[in-house]
């Protein structure tokens, strides 16, 4: 990566860090607070839920207030919304309200990454797109560990002192994108792919990615109140989540890697496998913290590879020109599976007690393994057309960043091995879209 692009790439990326730290220190914060305040797991659990409902809406609308208002200016409205949702709930503990806070911290939040990702697909071009994903990963799950670390601070400074880091962090997040002098670049507005088409295209990607952000958000907003009722003190509660995000960023690219030399769906299988096994075998290690340490790390790994293994398979059968419409419609996709995920699976809690998480997570995954078989009964699984790219959650823009130089052109030499004219009808195969992919090529 030349140093120009990473000069340009360096403040969003800084932006997203500090940003990350506070973002992953919420996540668990929000769950311990309310356990601490008396609420049940069902309540938590519809809290939780108005985050990721708040995601999803930022990425059907936020786009417009970019176009509308530039990145900068963007950037700082959406951090400011950030600081201002965390620091009111510091001042009141009412669900209701707490409802609500994260619901619109949820959707500037996605503004938030909507910012950063477009102002880095902006800065490159597709050749090195993957390099750069690399470095978002890298931050994004860097900053993940060091914010679950934080719980431990916690209980210091007072009920509101942790609300206050977060939002101190969410503010300081504005100034490396505020203090560069820079023109703003042109947005397009996204048009995911129809769910109906996402089928058409990619059963196995679209159900994948569902169960996948049933699986994380599950273990994001439940999983803390889950070691907190055990026994853990909220420093071990943090670093346990900690190891979670560790075991999702060290697994990914192995198993990816895998995934590249081997049928992808076959890899999806066996990781389906091994994390409703770890799952269900969790739930006899909560009397050795190193076992379940070692057991954590194994079920963020299996968990967090689901969505971009899924990703990938998808990519596997897509034209060359439906590639990010198609990442942009698995991204709501995966988004709507996060949004229902504490809903569900906290009623198993309430019936089953805490240990309902794991068995949810193993009937999940279980579920994931049985309509994956049934489909590859049905239809063999593609043949990889390009490297493995690590990837998560983006927004409906970032989405593009998916979408490497080598991920195009294996797409273009798949549809000359296999008539794909009637897959994504609306979509012409064989040129991809001018507006996402500048760069000339011949098919």
């Amino acid at each position: 990566m030349s140093r120009q692009l990473f000069s340009m790439a360096l403040a969003p990326l800084l932006g997203l860090f500090i940003f990350g730290i506070g973002n992953a220190f919420m996540m668990s914060l929000v769950t311990v607070r309310l356990d601490a305040a008396g609420e049940s797991a069902t309540t938590i659990g519809w809290i939780s839920s108005a985050f990721h409902a708040g995601l999803v809406i930022g990425a059907l609308f936020s786009d417009r207030i970019l176009l509308r208002i530039g990145h900068i200016r963007a950037y700082a409205c959406f951090g400011a919304l950030v600081a201002v949702t965390v620091l009111a709930q510091g001042l009141w503990v009412n669900a209701p309200f707490w409802f609500v806070m994260r619901f619109l911290c949820g959707w500037a939040t996605l503004g938030v990454y909507l910012v950063i990702e477009s102002w880095l697909l902006s800065a490159s071009d597709p050749k090195v797109r993957g390099r750069l994903l690399a470095l978002y990963m890298i931050a994004l799950y860097g900053a993940g560990v060091i914010g679950q670390l934080l719980l431990g601070v916690a209980d210091f400074g007072g009920d509101t002192a942790a609300f206050m880091i977060i939002a101190i962090l969410a503010a300081l997040s504005i100034l490396p994108l505020g203090l560069i002098p820079r023109v703003s670049p042109l947005v397009e507005h996204a048009e995911p792919l129809s769910p109906w088409r996402l089928i058409t295209v990619t059963p196995t990607g679209v159900v994948g990615c569902f169960v996948a952000g049933l699986v994380i958000s599950a273990i994001y907003s439940l999983l803390p109140l889950y070691l907190q009722r055990i026994g853990l003190d909220l420093q071990d509660v943090g670093r346990m989540m900690a190891i979670v995000i560790l075991g999702a960023m060290l697994l990914q690219y192995p198993i990816g890697r895998w995934s590249d030399r081997h049928d992808r769906q076959m890899v999806l299988i066996l990781t389906s496998a091994a994390l409703g096994a770890l799952s269900f075998g969790v739930l006899f290690m909560k009397d050795s913290p190193a076992l379940m340490a070692g057991m954590l790390f194994l079920i963020g790994g299996s968990a967090f590879v689901l969505y971009p293994v899924s990703i990938s398979h998808a990519s596997d059968r897509a034209p060359a020109g439906a590639l990010v419409r198609m990442s942009q419609g698995l991204l709501l996709i995966n988004e709507l599976g996060a949004t229902l995920s504490p809903p569900l699976i906290t009623p198993v809690m309430a019936h089953m007690g805490d240990t309902g998480l794991f068995v949810a997570l193993g009937s999940l995954a279980g579920t994931l393994v049985v309509f994956l078989l049934w489909r590859r009964s049905r239809r063999p699984a593609p043949m990889p057309v390009a490297p493995f790219t690590s990837s998560t959650s983006h927004s409906v823009v970032g989405a593009e960043l998916v979408v490497t130089e080598a991920l195009v052109q294996g797409a273009i030499e798949h549809e000359h091995h296999e008539d794909l004219s009637q897959v994504v009808p609306d979509v012409e195969t064989a040129h991809p879209d001018p507006i996402h992919d500048p760069s000339p090529r011949t098919a």
